[in-house]
């Protein structure tokens, strides 16, 4: 089999070809045309590779590439803000022919090679990296969160939800704003009053942990909310959401809208039975995509945009919390999405892609 490659201006790229089979040994530098191309190599941001989060449906979907392509995949993890350069070139130096990174951290070391290596392919999950040979792979979750906010809304009894990031970064923020503004529809609709804490999206600002990975920060946050009379919390912090979750558990009639998986199928069982929904990015199936345009030499630098309508984006079932959802609030959140899809409803946010 073999897989033709197009790199260079615009979206229109320059053909090499190369066979499909099995990764080349590591060059002594970087990357070529020569390389063997039956390879991708994925460099995780400092979340890691099960952070319940884009790491994690990012290689799920690189698993699946490699059954339905044939290909050889493998992951690359950073723990610390000092791999991530030197990862990104051990991946570049792997001789494979497509290298996808994950998240904004990553984002300088990934255009550094690219410019370096402009015979290869890079994908970058969750960021914008504008670069020939770099398809941005990104996801309008405000029009699912803006889902999950009118249904938060719904089935609040105490009038409160919250939300809460791990920093202040576009792709956090995507979420809180589509939040905020299906709470406000709710309200708009029904003339009522719900209140969201942790995000002022006129502001841009609110409640951070300040980083991905300490679940205590988490708790610690969503207890606060909890305290404030949320009985709704939507943590958009990777694995740092595991505290609100916990919070959640321990306290009592509360309800937790988990983030990028569903939730109720990537954290422990033990959490089932407070998770409303989840607000998902199909991850994995955008990654099966970019690996056959290698594959059938139609890769291109144009980003790769989730919607409600091509199926990008989504919220998950309501699992163990279904009997929360009126029938009749469920068909409000299906003509929302109807509405949304056929641009009837537009929703906005400085941090849409």
């Amino acid at each position: 089999m073999s897989l033709r490659r197009w790199i260079g201006s615009g979206s229109m790229l320059v053909a090499a070809s190369v066979a499909l089979v099995a990764c080349a040994p590591a060059p002594e530098s970087g990357g070529s045309a020569d390389a063997d191309a039956g390879c991708v190599r994925m460099v995780t941001n400092s979340g890691g590779l099960e952070d319940r989060s884009f790491n994690q449906s990012s290689w799920e979907g690189l698993q699946q590439a490699e059954e339905e392509f044939g290909i050889e995949a493998d992951a690359i993890v950073s723990t610390g803000e000092t791999d991530l350069a030197p990862n990104v070139q051990q991946a570049v130096d792997s001789g494979c022919e497509l290298i996808v990174t994950v998240g904004f951290e990553l984002a300088d070391a990934t255009l550094a090679q690219a410019e370096e290596n402009p015979d290869l392919a890079f994908a970058i999950v969750d960021e914008v990296v504008e670069a020939p040979n770099v398809k941005p792979v990104v996801f309008d979750t405000a029009q699912a969160a803006y889902l999950a906010g009118y249904l938060a809304a719904g089935v609040s009894k105490t009038g409160t939800v919250a939300t809460f990031g791990g920093g202040n970064q576009p792709p956090v923020t995507l979420f809180m704003d589509g939040f905020v503004d299906g709470v406000a529809k709710y309200n708009e609709v029904h003339g009522t009053a719900v209140r969201v804490l942790g995000w002022d999206k006129a502001a841009q600002d609110g409640a951070f942990t300040g980083d991905f990975e300490d679940i205590n920060k988490g708790k610690a946050l969503t207890e606060g909310f909890i305290d404030q009379g949320a009985d709704v919390i939507l943590p958009v912090a990777g694995q740092v959401g595991e505290g609100a979750t916990s919070a959640a558990l321990e306290r009592g009639g509360v309800s937790v809208i988990w983030v990028d998986s569903d939730g109720y199928e990537s954290l422990a069982a033990e959490f089932r039975p407070v998770l409303l929904t989840s607000v998902l990015k199909n991850t994995q199936a955008a990654m099966v995509e970019i690996v056959g345009a290698v594959e059938d030499g139609s890769f291109s630098n144009e980003p790769y945009v989730g919607t409600l309508e091509n199926g990008g984006v989504e919220i998950a079932p309501y699992h163990d919390q279904a009997s929360l959802v009126s029938p009749a609030l469920d068909g409000e959140i299906e003509g929302l999405r109807q509405a949304i899809i056929a641009g009837e409803i537009v929703v906005e946010s400085p941090s849409a892609p």
